[in-house]
């Protein structure tokens, strides 16, 4: 991987301008997320339970009614090639879990009108005892949850807010995720069912509109061994109805991926899990001393792709799977991750959670859930919507100095959310660098797409930032090119470009270096003769933006 400076150049000549102490890099960086330039993320090396967990989100986008899965034995005919599927085949018997995730999708879609009653399809569960015994089976805790009770509203509710008593209804994945999290059982659900010998039972079922979603995680323990059918039904009348569509031995049509069967088992695309995972909780701990060894990043949720240099790959195996399922668990949906932090240090930091900034693409909303952080003063709960390229606070930890202070984090991870997430503890100052930078870029962005785009006037030689030489660097791992580039010198360009450092600003001196406050944290904007140092940000920013207009004027 690439060494990279600790903050972009707009970044340098920000901080330096401004009074901010900039520290260089002690160690390279394995990273493209700009709050960890410079700095190597740590693996946790945790490990997955073995408790078999049914997965039914392949298809996730589905078409109309019929079969979604079945560990019982035998095959089912796919609507797209009339071929038969042999069935993900499992039995289980005592510790289980349930995740269940659709959309409805149906093939008249564009002509639907957000105004109209929306068609419906009805999810059902099905629990099958091949047995000659009684099965009796204990739910723990889980719940059910749909559009209508829940609807997912893809811009709202983003930031870090406290959870409070009732979860925000931020689609179901969420929605079912925080009862898993606080470990209830939906009173609508029954906490204990008996299946008769060589029975079916509906275990339940709802409403899946259409554009819509539905989602359901259940965790229990059996007595005896079982089996799941996830089905799709059109106007059932009673659970004969529901029983029906699986004796169709049909399945239901939206596969999408069964032309790309080689291209799944090559990797080159992942499909969704349809089959049975081993694992529904991952544990870590890690020890850290922030004075000596300095940040600390890990990986939150991580995959091949987004493992954050650490090789630390957070996917849990499937026992059994669809054809077209995904090879693993890679979306953990559901997955109850608790990483314990063993810290030293002294007075506050703050805890940070962030997604990588991918290359190409427009930004997207990465995470929507609820997270647990629990300290030697209390448990917080707090809703997070992260955006792709995003490092948000989940709040400040306040460390006791010369003891191990702990805090667990925790999550129940939802669906509708796209895993490999970054976990640090840093300064204030650290988390502010970054979060004004990324503000500055996102003004300077706003401010040139809102006049025509004209050549620029070359403008007479200047200094302009270029990268240093360096030979022998490695190549960078696949999806893990630095956001970054690397450490900067400064020499004479007559390149124009917005990189380039802004005019001196009139009247103002290189002030000394100061205590940095977030500005999320201070807006005062009152001060000294010198300026908060918001006020240094906003004359930053305006010169920038002259600068900007410079190069566009005609």
């Amino acid at each position: 991987m690439r060494s990279v400076a600790p903050i972009g150049p707009i970044g340098v000549w920000l901080a330096l301008g401004l009074g901010v102490a900039v520290v260089q890099p002690a160690r390279p960086a394995h990273a493209y997320v700009a709050l960890m330039a410079g700095q190597r993320a740590q693996p946790l090396n945790g490990t997955f339970n073995t408790v078999p967990v049914l997965h039914s989100n392949q298809p996730e986008e589905v078409e109309g009614p019929g079969i979604l899965i079945s560990t019982a034995p035998g095959s089912a005919y796919a609507s797209e090639t009339g071929q038969p599927l042999r069935n993900a085949e499992f039995t289980f018997n005592g510790d289980f879990g349930m995740h269940l995730h659709h959309k409805y999708f149906p093939t008249n879609r564009r002509s639907i009108s957000p105004s109209d009653r929306r068609a419906e399809l009805t999810l059902a569960a099905i629990l099958i005892n091949p047995g000659v015994r009684p099965v009796h089976i204990r739910f723990i805790n889980g719940a059910v949850r749909n559009s209508f009770e829940a609807p997912y509203l893809a811009n709202n509710l983003m930031g870090v807010k406290p959870l409070g008593p009732r979860p925000w209804n931020t689609g179901p994945g969420d929605a079912t995720a925080v009862q898993m999290l606080r470990g209830r059982l939906d009173s609508k659900l029954a906490d204990e069912i008996t299946i008769p010998a060589r029975s079916r039972i509906v275990l339940f079922q709802t409403d899946l509109p259409a554009l819509g979603i539905a989602n359901a995680l259940l965790r229990g323990r059996s007595d005896g061994p079982f089996q799941i059918a996830v089905v799709a039904a059109k106007n059932p009348r009673s659970d004969a109805d529901v029983l029906a569509v699986l004796d169709s031995a049909r399945l239901a049509p939206g596969r999408v991926y069964l032309s790309r069967i080689n291209d799944i088992h090559n990797r080159r695309i992942f499909s969704r899990v349809g089959g049975v995972a081993l694992g529904d909780a991952y544990q870590a701990s890690i020890s850290h001393d922030l004075i000596k060894e300095g940040p600390l990043h890990v990986p939150f949720t991580s995959t091949d792709r987004h493992n954050f240099g650490t090789r630390d790959v957070q996917v849990n195996p499937l026992a059994s799977r669809m054809v077209d399922s995904s090879l693993d668990n890679v979306g953990t949906y559901g997955v109850r991750f608790d990483v314990d932090l063993n810290l030293r240090g002294n007075g506050p930091y703050e805890l940070v959670m962030s997604h990588p900034t991918l290359s190409g693409g427009r930004p997207f909303t990465a995470f929507r859930g609820s997270i647990q952080i629990q300290t030697p003063a209390g448990l917080r709960e707090v809703h997070v919507g992260l955006r792709s390229g995003q490092s948000l606070s989940l709040g400040q930890i306040d460390l006791q100095p010369g003891v191990v202070n702990p805090v667990r984090v925790s999550l129940v991870y939802p669906a509708d959310a796209t895993p490999g997430h970054l976990l640090s503890v840093v300064t204030s100052s650290q988390l502010a660098i970054v979060q004004e930078r990324e503000r500055q870029l996102e003004l300077a962005r706003a401010g040139a797409s809102s006049r025509p785009a004209v050549p620029p006037a070359a403008p007479p030689p200047e200094l302009t930032i270029a990268p240093t030489p360096r030979a022998n660097a490695p190549d960078p791992g696949i999806g893990t090119g630095p956001l970054l580039p690397p450490p900067q010198i400064l020499r004479p360009s007559p390149v124009p470009g917005w990189l380039n450092p802004p005019p001196a600003l009139p009247s103002r001196g290189v002030m000394a270096p100061s205590p940095l406050i977030s500005p999320l944290r201070n807006r005062s904007g009152a001060g000294s003769s010198g300026g908060t140092l918001v006020d240094r940000y906003r004359d930053a920013v305006e010169a920038q933006q002259q600068l900007l207009r410079g190069q566009q004027a005609p």
